[in-house]
């Protein structure tokens, strides 16, 4: 499935992730399990494409706090990124969703404090996850040409 692109210009369906976390990288690997139909796209926040994104969104790509995901060219970053990229999920994961509907202050909390902790708790690799053939199809590693 191609990235598709709105009338923001922006991505659509791409989550841009920290490859050297061991907890982002299974995360990446856990929704391409979810979303057989190959709705969601990737791209490693070392990649150049993923390093300028998050310099445009306001996320240091050298030491990311959270992760980007485009919903319809708009950037969700943290337990609202968390929650859009859920609610892309198909049947029965779709209902994950609802998790949003704990107060913004408890999830983005909740998120933060993982966030902070992800490497202690989850370890981190040396090196950006390598991707098998089959997931390497749905990285974006460069930015789409505007139509």
């Amino acid at each position: 499935m191609a990235l598709r692109l709105d009338r923001s210009d922006g991505p659509d369906g791409l989550m841009v992730f920290d490859g050297a976390c061991n907890l982002c990288s299974t995360s990446v690997q856990m929704v391409t399990w979810m979303d057989r139909l190959g709705r969601i796209q990737f791209c490693a926040v070392q990649s150049p494409y993923g390093r300028s994104l998050c310099e445009q969104h306001g996320i240091d790509p050298d030491d990311p706090t959270t992760f980007l995901f485009f919903d319809c060219g708009q950037p969700l970053q943290g337990s609202d990124a968390v929650a859009g990229l859920l609610a892309r999920m198909p049947p029965p994961w779709r209902w994950l969703r609802r998790l949003s509907s704990f107060p913004k202050p408890w999830r983005d909390a909740g998120y933060s404090w993982i966030a902070r902790n992800r490497y202690r708790l989850f370890g981190r690799r040396t090196t950006c996850m390598i991707a098998t053939p089959r997931l390497k199809a749905r990285f974006i590693d460069v930015a789409p040409r505007s139509k």
